[in-house]
């Protein structure tokens, strides 16, 4: 095998079950994944409940300050599980690779994968792997379905937010939106942020141990934390009030945002969660995510979709959905 993707890759032959033994099961290789069936067979847990999701991953630049699209493919995967209350238990993974990709790059992501994967405690168990033409697609693509499993008693969605929650967020805005800006070189002066892309699973898991308080958990990816917000406003037909003086933005990523004309609101995170719950459980959530975790709002009623934001100058600002995509492919 030459160091490029070739068309042969994606074939079916040796080539791609060299491929496959040389880097996918000798980086991500666990007792399911190594038997290499058509289908995985998970053991029984009838138990519990059990949550599943998919996602793809198309992110531009493939690497980026704090990630790159393996260790995104891994985190996005397993935290939109957690916010169900979900142990993530097992992930398959699909990679689409561009005809003439370099083979080190593919190495790197594989490598980033597992490092991430056992960071979270998670199993690849099952996966694909097509090739494109040259031209036809953007070096690597990526595809997961992550399954976890809930305890019983844990109930929480975006439909579950009661009036006199407290509205949370475990860490600053906008970085990874920011942190792609960069990388794509569209801002031209010299800014220090990397992307918060972190698994966050293991901390959900910590945190519902300490309570069983936790109403809904939400990931303010696209759209960020307006449009997630949102989205809650409308499923649990609550009123929600913000305060802009309490949302943690980092000065570099507030500068940015001043200057080229973006809401911070808007802006995507990949670390970072909206929690919303009863007052009692802010010292939990404090233990847990630290120092980072602030109330930045109030459920007020339960009868009406309404999201605002209370302005550092006194005024009300009401907030809705992101109406046109501010920058493409940031996951």
């Amino acid at each position: 095998m030459n160091n490029k993707i070739s068309l042969n890759l994606g074939s079916g032959g040796r080539e791609m079950h060299k491929f496959i033994s040389e880097y996918i099961v000798k980086k991500l290789g666990n007792s399911v994944l190594n038997r290499l069936d058509d289908a995985a067979v998970l053991e029984n847990r009838s138990d519990l409940k059990i949550a599943i999701t998919t996602d793809s991953y198309v992110v531009s630049p493939i690497f980026f300050s704090g990630g790159d699209i393996g260790k995104l493919c891994v985190c996005g995967t397993v935290n939109d599980l957690a916010t169900s209350g979900a142990k993530p238990y097992a992930l398959t993974l699909a990679f689409i690779l561009e005809e003439g990709t370099s083979l080190d790059d593919i190495k790197i992501v594989i490598d980033s994968i597992a490092r991430t994967a056992k960071e979270a405690g998670v199993k690849i168990v099952t996966g694909d792997t097509k090739v494109v033409e040259k031209s036809k697609g953007d070096g690597i693509y990526i595809n997961t379905c992550g399954i976890g499993f809930i305890k019983k008693g844990i109930n929480i969605s975006t439909h579950n937010a009661k009036t006199g929650d407290i509205v949370m967020v475990t860490g600053s805005i906008g970085n990874h939106e920011v942190a792609m800006l960069k990388a794509r070189e569209m801002i031209n002066f010299d800014i220090d942020v990397k992307s918060d892309v972190a698994p966050l699973n293991k901390k959900v898991e910590s945190l519902l141990a300490l309570t069983n308080k936790i109403h809904v958990i939400k990931d303010p990816t696209r759209g960020g934390l307006a449009s997630a917000l949102y989205e809650i406003c409308g499923n649990s037909k609550c009123e929600i009030r913000l305060f802009e003086k309490d949302i943690p933005v980092e000065k570099q990523v507030l500068s940015v945002c001043e200057l080229i004309g973006y809401d911070p609101l808007y802006l995507a995170n990949e670390g970072c969660y909206i929690i919303i719950c009863p007052k009692e459980a802010e010292r939990h959530i404090k233990k847990v995510f630290g120092a980072k975790a602030k109330i930045i709002g109030r459920v007020l009623s339960n009868n009406r979709q309404e999201l605002a934001v209370e302005t550092k100058a006194g005024g009300m600002r009401k907030m809705g959905m992101l109406e046109t995509m501010q920058l493409p492919r940031i996951c």
